[in-house]
């Protein structure tokens, strides 16, 4: 055996997400004009104290986000950067965002968009390290951060650091869904370049309102949405899949692998398709 390849879903070798922050009222526009072409969100949401009387209703967010298949992930009680928080300030400002979001929502929400400038300043006396402790012990298993658009696709190494692919302001944006959409990852590829990709836009709904560009959502959307290839999954789903198979159980030659998650895992080995259902043993 000479390489093995994640595939998600199906066998797919391409995942696509999106992340929207702030849960305001072009949320819901955004929700309805994304379902139409399949795909998924994370939607980052503040308190209610924060957001004020323009804050999305409990009715709202259950019908237009969680019974569409989306997520809802934790954006800071007052929308502060952690790079510029004392650790104990920015401890409550995530303790505090989650414990809301899990009594309104009867959800468990271990996702995270960084607010404001996030961890690309730090301000206080506070490090990146600190940070993805107190954020860990948190029990929060990943924070999408921001600041390096770029079309290498690849998945997070560090989870509390998950740069995205580009905003969707980008203007390049159009060149890396090509780029994105174009990759051949198929047994034709040599092996060591069959890695599994994602494609990762991120942004605020209210900025195609701002820009009066609303199309360019439908733009975007009509070049990723539907396509066979593309498994379409929120961040926490990525998380979770990715997870599961790297807790895939292996013999020292690496000829039997045992499934001990919850999950049917796929991969590639040498351009051989296998998947494996939970609590299986798989002999090559």
């Amino acid at each position: 055996m000479r390489y093995q390849h994640l595939r998600f879903p199906n066998g797919k070798a391409k995942v696509v997400t999106l992340s929207y922050d702030d849960g305001c009222r072009y949320d819901l526009k955004l929700s309805e004009t994304i379902d139409r072409y399949g795909l998924k969100c994370t939607f980052n949401l503040n308190s209610t104290e924060h957001c004020g009387k323009g804050a999305l209703t409990q009715e709202e967010v259950e019908q237009y986000f969680l019974s569409k298949g989306h997520e809802i992930a934790v954006h800071g009680y007052f929308h502060r950067a952690a790079g510029a928080l004392r650790p104990i300030e920015g401890i409550r400002e995530v303790l505090d965002c989650r414990l809301e979001l899990e009594r309104r929502y009867g959800l468990i929400i271990r996702g995270m968009a960084y607010p404001d400038s996030g961890i690309k300043r730090m301000l206080a006396d506070t490090n990146y390290e600190t940070i993805k402790r107190y954020l860990t012990d948190l029990d929060i298993v990943y924070a999408r951060t921001l600041g390096q658009d770029n079309q290498n696709f690849q998945l997070p190494q560090d989870w509390h650091c998950w740069m995205p692919t580009a905003h969707h302001e980008n203007p390049k944006l159009f060149d890396y869904i090509d780029t994105f959409l174009n990759l051949e990852l198929s047994v034709k590829t040599y092996c060591d370049y069959r890695y599994p990709r994602l494609f990762y836009l991120w942004g605020h709904s209210f900025e195609f309102e701002r820009n009066q560009n609303w199309e360019r959502l439908t733009d975007i959307c009509e070049r990723l949405g539907n396509r066979e290839d593309i498994w379409y999954a929120t961040n926490m789903e990525i998380y979770e899949y990715v997870h599961a198979y790297r807790s895939l159980i292996y013999s020292a030659d690496g000829r039997i692998i045992y499934n001990p998650t919850l999950i049917q895992l796929w991969f590639d080995i040498d351009g051989t398709m296998y998947s494996i259902q939970p609590g299986q043993t798989l002999k090559l």
